[in-house]
């Protein structure tokens, strides 16, 4: 069972920020980042632009990371 969000730093574009995400919504985003060679900064800066100002950035992230686990579950691909 998922626990409560907790307060995680980013900094984006320069700019410390923080988003509140439960436990395995983090670990999930940091193992994408991880597997795409990616810093997780560069990552969550990518999303921040990409989701216009109709959801926050912590949601966007949670949507980001369901809609890479779906697209994992689909093509049969494993970490």
């Amino acid at each position: 069972m998922a626990g409560r969000p907790v307060k995680h730093s980013l900094t984006l574009r320069g700019h410390r920020t923080s988003v509140s995400l439960e436990d395995e919504f983090w670990q999930e985003f940091r193992a994408i980042a991880k597997e795409n060679n990616r810093p997780i900064n560069g990552l969550a800066a990518e999303i921040d632009a990409d989701r216009g100002t109709a959801s926050g950035l912590a949601s966007a992230i949670r949507i980001y990371v369901l809609r890479h686990l779906k697209q994992q579950a689909a093509t049969g691909a494993d970490r």
